[in-house]
């Protein structure tokens, strides 16, 4: 009886852990997720702002010599 018990134990401990895991693999992904938002925000808040800029006045540059 005290196998039957031993197995038990373990395999409740063996599910605690799968569940520990599924608990991890879950917040992995939602950091993931976190982090591709905070780039994405990054990208459409500060460089596409910043490369029309840069390629607004080079262009405008290069129009007042194209129109002369």
């Amino acid at each position: 009886m005290s196998g039957s018990v031993y197995s038990l134990d373990t395999s409740d401990s063996l599910s605690d852990s799968s569940s520990d895991l599924d608990e991890e693999a879950l917040l992995a992904q939602q950091e993931w997720e976190e982090s591709m938002e905070e780039l994405q925000k990054l990208l459409s808040f500060v460089l596409l702002p910043m490369a029309g800029k840069y390629f607004g006045r080079t262009f405008s540059y290069w129009g007042t010599y194209a129109s002369e």
